[in-house]
């Protein structure tokens, strides 16, 4: 069986391509916009996927700019209705349907508080896209599956795209023009071994430190959604404070292991699990593929290394969702749009 989320984790390459090119002039406009307004904060909105790709926007914003980032829980606008006070900063929404009704209430609360309002969404027709100041869209394309992944890959693009324009980052810049390939030639399935190693978990760790702590949470995310598997993501400074408990012979651990300054610091944790019994399986760059060790193409900027890790973990997460017997693309309880208010 060929999945929708199959076919859609194969066209992100294709997806981020489009959105190079099509938004480069939006991005230098915007990127001039903002050094004229030097920010003192950056405010995030968004739920789901999206508001992992929001923690990788935090991630990248802070470590390139030292700018505070931070997510708003939509609920202040909707239920509190309490006014912002955003002046002189910027307010990101983050969506693939940009038509939920707490997300898009919520940026005009940062519009009305006075901040720039960024919108990066898949659908240029929807509200959240017609009501932002600036738009930058995903040019994801349509997504059939419930799982998002080519517009999740797009929106973790956008973000570093607005931070490489913004701050005339010209490494990261010139890395992103090679990404399409990068993904592209992603493509190999993974090991078998490795499935079957995951295939009677019924709880997981994921984890990640710095920028790869939000793929974790989307990892997790995923496989809960596609798979059934209660996982749940911690950066792996937290993971030995308290939910180390929960290791017991053959649990699960999942580590995006970055090649940045995280690295060395989340080594003697994964040692720490694995003495305490867990099966520990490290997504990194480089290398060959392993029953412990899914490995990924390597990208010239450290902090693209998160989007080329969740491209490769969604291959797993697929392969594993129909070898448990699922399918991915309609998950029993869930929908392609979330509306909460």
């Amino acid at each position: 069986m060929t999945t929708h989320m199959f076919q859609e984790i194969g066209e992100a390459g294709d997806a981020v391509a489009r959105q190079l090119g099509q938004n480069a002039e939006r991005l230098a406009e915007l990127g001039a916009r903002l050094r004229g307004l030097d920010p003192p904060l950056v405010a995030t909105i968004a739920r789901g996927s999206s508001d992992c790709c929001a923690l990788y926007l935090k991630y990248l914003v802070e470590i390139v700019s030292g700018v505070p980032c931070a997510s708003i829980g939509p609920s202040i606008a909707t239920l509190y209705r309490t006014p912002m006070r955003l002046e002189g900063g910027v307010s990101v929404a983050i969506s693939q349907s940009g038509r939920s009704p707490d997300i898009v209430e919520m940026q005009r609360a940062a519009r009305r508080g006075g901040a720039l309002a960024v919108a990066l969404v898949n659908d240029v027709a929807s509200p959240l896209a017609q009501e932002a100041e600036v738009l930058l869209p995903l040019c994801a394309g349509t997504e059939c599956s419930v799982a998002a992944t080519k517009s999740m890959v797009a929106g973790l693009v956008a973000g570093a795209s607005l931070v490489a324009a913004w701050r005339e980052d010209r490494p990261l810049a010139d890395a992103l023009t090679g990404l399409p390939d990068v993904l592209r030639g992603q493509a190999a399935p993974p090991p078998a071994a490795m499935l079957e190693r995951l295939a009677n978990a019924r709880s997981a760790f994921v984890l990640g430190r710095g920028a790869t702590l939000a793929i974790a949470a989307e990892a997790a995310l995923k496989l809960k959604e596609t798979c059934a598997i209660h996982a749940e993501a911690y950066s792996a400074a937290e993971v030995l404070h308290g939910p180390a408990e929960l290791v017991a012979p053959g649990f699960p651990v999942i580590a995006f292991l970055p090649s940045d300054a995280a690295r060395e610091g989340m080594l003697p944790t994964l040692a720490a699990l694995a003495n305490a019994g867990a099966t520990v399986i490290t997504i990194e760059a480089g290398g060959a593929d392993e029953a412990d060790r899914l490995a990924t193409a390597k990208v010239e900027a450290t902090l693209l290394e998160p989007i080329v890790m969740i491209h490769r973990f969604y291959r797993l997460a697929e392969a594993l969702a129909r070898q448990l017997g699922r399918d991915p693309d309609r998950p029993r309880n869930l929908r392609k749009v979330t509306e909460t208010v």
